[in-house]
């Protein structure tokens, strides 16, 4: 059964996290793009439902499955390395917020603190939340510091102890808990895939889903799903919030703290 917003409606975040890709910037269909001009460069075809399966997934681990289910193992460094290549191009051309996206973060900007926690290499991230205004609303930004392939792989900057591993590991959100200054337990995450929300919901945070439900009506382990940001009972909900950001929390014009 889809949960609905009434699941959380007598519950307000001290904090909110949000996703990138597909949550606040609609980036999945460059990456479709990005997936497919990637196959076609190789000769490949892309394999049927490929790309729900591919939804959330980091790029490295989505270049080795592009490399897997078209059989061509000796090819996922290559079609990893195309795949971000055509991304970046096409995101820098064409950064667009998901509908009421932007209203939402400048509407919670100063009243929460606020983070985004991504599978994405930083400067696709840092490009993307630029180009669209919305950077500077943001305290934290919290990538993964070790690819998919070497969850336990030491750390490579001596001055950054914590290894941070990629969705659906938990490390990304509850990085970016800690970050807020609040328990996972008291931050909403605002996910578009299961992959995310997983990891939202391991690291102990609250779990909003947005946009198209997965196959299936699947919502995983989400406490809430709604088509949009903007839609009326989500407004409803956040107007209803508290401000419980400390002075300083949110500084609209400083860089943030990335990992």
């Amino acid at each position: 059964m889809t949960p609905t917003l009434r699941t959380l409606s007598n519950w307000s975040p001290e904090a909110v996290v949000f996703d990138c890709d597909g949550t606040l910037m609609d980036t999945e269909r460059h990456w479709q793009d990005a997936r497919n001009r990637a196959f076609r460069e190789f000769g490949l075809l892309p394999p049927p439902g490929f790309a729900e399966r591919a939804k959330g997934v980091h790029y490295v681990d989505c270049g080795r499955l592009m490399a897997e289910e078209t059989n061509k193992p000796e090819l996922a460094v290559e079609l990893t390395a195309a795949l971000l290549g055509y991304f970046l191009a096409l995101v820098s051309e064409d950064p667009l917020t998901m509908p009421g996206a932007s209203e939402f973060v400048r509407a919670l900007s100063g009243r929460l603190p606020l983070a985004v926690a991504s599978n994405c290499p930083l400067e696709v991230v840092e490009e993307s939340l630029g180009r669209a205004g919305l950077r500077r609303h943001f305290g934290h930004v919290v990538v993964p510091t070790v690819p998919p392939e070497e969850p336990d792989a030491p750390p490579r900057d001596g001055e950054r102890p914590q290894v941070v591993r990629p969705k659906p590991w938990p490390d990304v959100y509850a990085t970016a808990a800690r970050l807020c200054g609040v328990l996972p337990e008291a931050a909403l995450a605002v996910e578009d895939s299961l992959t995310g929300v997983e990891s939202a919901w391991r690291a102990g945070l609250r779990v909003l889903g947005v946009g198209p439900r997965p196959d299936g009506d699947e919502t995983g382990h989400a406490d809430a799903w709604v088509t949009a940001l903007d839609g009326p009972e989500v407004q409803e909900w956040m107007r209803g919030w508290p401000a419980g950001a400390s002075p300083g929390a949110v500084q609209d014009h400083q860089r943030g703290e990335s990992l």
